[in-house]
């Protein structure tokens, strides 16, 4: 077995890379999604890739399954027993306005009604001591009532089960006692082991929300690989950026959530490496949506805890910023003004150009109305698109407007490069960073075509074009480590810290993690674990993460002097400001188990059969220009715009005045004159 394969499972395509481990060739294709049954997509995108597939020795994907359920809010019911006294808990949230001055902020609508909210006697203390033994009556009850009344999940939530979970451990034993295996039990424990009940409780019910839905598909996929007679383990893409096998994700479907675009980060990753550079912007511009992440001194850009939807979820995620602008993105005019999106004519019927009924302007009929598009060999020839359709398409909005076609068509688009510059604004410069300091990574199947638009737009003076951008989402999870996150509470003022016990604690969670690994099946000299503690100065609420070098430097004489330093450095650098002089306090301690899998960092991409090159019109600045349109195969040396390289997966737009070159490693890197 020679094959290591990775496919991003999208709305319209499945993206599929394979890595030839005895060649070192790369080979990238798509494939129709099958939403019916997503497996039969799988199954058809693995064949563009692999004669034979029990050749695989390796199958990572990404999913959505759980993120589209939340989204279209078509996840489980969901029964929430509470602790004593905590039956509002989740409805009331926290008081707190996100957004302050707008007059008609609404928070997020409970995914549990409070009538399906019950309680469970019993109390601990903050510490974990128990005070009130559990009554276990009335956790039977609730499973009772989730049998007889349909549930197909029941999330605990207990009081301080963060510093003691032997409560809900019992709750749970009971649960399943009384449901079986056809209802999913959650723990709040088992999916944050962090202080703050609300957030804890959030993160338990999204889990039991999303849940089932994943559980199902990923059942469903490991299931049909054995009736295909493939041994091969299934593994998925976490929302963290790393890789757990499916029986894990199972067990822990909420690490799934953002399955799918972390691939592109961890892509984003090994592009930054294989430059050598420490800071990217990636940006994954695909039919509907653009997002925005970033590589930071090397790393992926991760939090401890996040929103989505509008629910707090504590868990490690990869920071991403989501917009509804893609290349299916509606054009409209509202007031007398011309606006893009968020509203996507999505994959039926698409945009005017894709010839399945779509009447309205988007974004890929403006690019084709402009010439910026091969329409004989879009997305390497599986689909040719009507130039004439998106040409009325466009002016149909333009008479409305009262504007010419080919001047809106470039409207269009430069409302959507702003929108999307817009959002990496608020990832960057809102959080003190800044985007001229970093080379931008575009990759999806749009992101190439706006790319340096965008970049223009923000001073950024570098563009990269990854091999297959179409695919790189799939291509990034083979980069990916397995992953695998512990966290401790471990409360401590600066004069209560006792280092070596410290140390102590790291080194259990680092026994678990190696353990973890092993599970997992990553070889020993695989193994890897980094540590880090969150810290906060007194009297703040929030905490800032801090690594560490390894499990034995707290037990070090002057490890407080150094975390100290090494803090206020950190506030500095989040917040502008430090107070050296404050008393600090530690929260929580983490330690995060990776294991290395062989890179691709050799892999050359297989050409495709060569076709000559040929010169159309396009139009930029409202001038025409005779562009010629290329096959990226074929490119050789020095590039000045303007040009059109094409590719199966995607189209990159040079616009006059830029200069592309490819590197060693075959990406098209683009010097942008702003």
């Amino acid at each position: 077995m020679s094959y290591r394969v990775a496919m991003d499972i999208g709305g319209t395509f499945t993206d599929v890379v394979c890595y030839d481990e005895r060649s070192g060739t790369v080979t990238a294709s798509k494939a129709p999604t099958t939403p019916g049954d997503l497996a039969e997509g799988v199954f058809a995108a693995l064949g563009r890739v692999v004669e034979d597939p029990a050749e695989i020795s390796f199958f990572v994907h990404g999913t959505t399954q759980g993120l589209n359920a939340l989204l279209e809010r078509k996840g489980a019911r969901v029964l929430l027993l509470a602790g004593q006294g905590g039956r509002d808990v989740y409805q009331i949230a926290r008081g707190n306005r996100d957004r302050m001055f707008d007059l008609r902020y609404r928070k997020p609508e409970p995914l549990v009604p409070r009538q399906d909210v019950m309680e469970a006697g019993g109390r601990l203390d903050y510490l974990g001591r128990e005070l009130v033994p559990l009554d276990e009556e009335s956790v039977r009850a609730a499973g009772r009532r989730a049998r007889e009344e349909g549930f197909d999940a029941v999330a605990v939530c207990l009081l301080f089960s963060y510093a003691n979970p032997a409560h809900e451990l019992r709750a749970g034993e009971i649960l399943r006692a009384e449901l079986g295996d056809d209802v999913l039990v959650v723990l709040s424990h088992e999916v944050a082991r962090e202080w703050r009940e609300y957030e804890r409780t959030s993160s338990a019910v999204l889990e039991a929300y999303t849940g089932p839905v994943v559980r199902r598909y990923l059942a469903r996929i490991e299931r049909r690989f054995a009736e295909r007679g493939l041994a091969v383990p299934v593994h998925v893409m976490q929302s963290s950026g790393g890789l757990v096998n499916a029986s894990y994700a199972m067990r822990r479907p909420l690490q799934t959530l953002l399955s799918g675009p972390v691939g592109g980060t961890m892509g984003g990753v090994a592009a930054a490496r294989f430059m050598d550079r420490e800071n990217a912007i990636c940006i994954d511009m695909g039919g509907t949506s653009f997002d925005v992440s970033l590589v930071v001194n090397g790393r992926p850009d991760v939090s401890a805890e996040a929103r989505i939807e509008g629910y707090p979820v504590l868990m490690p995620i990869v920071n991403l910023h989501t917009i509804g602008a893609g290349g299916g993105s509606i054009a409209y005019a509202e007031a007398g003004a011309l606006r893009v999106g968020p509203e996507s004519a999505g994959a039926v019927p698409g945009p005017a150009c894709y010839g399945r009924g779509g009447t309205r302007a988007t974004v890929t009929d403006a690019n084709v109305a402009l010439g910026r598009v091969d329409p004989a060999w879009f997305a390497g020839g599986l689909m040719t698109l009507d130039v004439e359709a998106a040409g009325t398409a466009v002016a149909t909005l333009a008479d409305e407007l009262d504007m010419d076609p080919l001047l809106l068509a470039e409207g269009i688009c430069d409302v959507a490069n702003a929108k999307m510059a817009q959002a990496i604004h608020t990832l960057t410069v809102e959080h003190g960073i800044e985007p001229r300091e970093f080379a931008l990574v575009a990759f999806g199947g749009a992101g190439a075509m706006h790319a340096v638009f965008i970049a223009r737009e923000l001073g950024i003076s570098e563009v990269v074009v990854p091999r297959f951008p179409g695919a790189f989402s799939a291509w990034g999870m083979l980069e990916a480590d397995v992953r695998r996150d512990l966290t401790h509470p471990y409360f401590r003022s600066q004069d209560t810290l006792d280092g070596p016990d410290m140390s102590r604690n790291f080194g259990i969670l680092e026994e678990d993690a190696l353990a973890a690994l092993s599970a997992q099946g990553v070889p020993e000299e695989r193994h890897r674990v980094e540590h880090a503690v969150d810290m906060r100065y007194e009297g703040q609420d929030y905490t800032l993460t801090i690594p560490l070098r390894d499990a034995a430097e707290p037990a070090e004489p002057g490890f407080l002097e150094t975390i100290a330093a090494r803090y206020a450095e950190a506030h500095t650098s989040r917040y502008g400001h430090a107070t050296p002089e404050a008393p600090v306090e530690f929260v929580m301690l983490r330690s995060t188990g990776l294991g290395s899998f062989p890179r691709t960092a050799a892999a050359a991409q297989e050409a495709p059969e060569e076709r000559a090159a040929y010169v159309r019109d396009v139009i930029f600045d409202g001038a025409v220009h005779s562009t010629p349109v290329l096959r990226r195969s074929s490119l050789d040396g020095e590039l000045t715009g303007p040009a059109i390289v094409v590719e199966e997966t995607a189209t990159t737009v040079i616009p006059p005045g830029c200069v592309a070159t490819v590197d060693s490693n075959g990406f098209l890197i683009v010097k942008v004159n702003l």
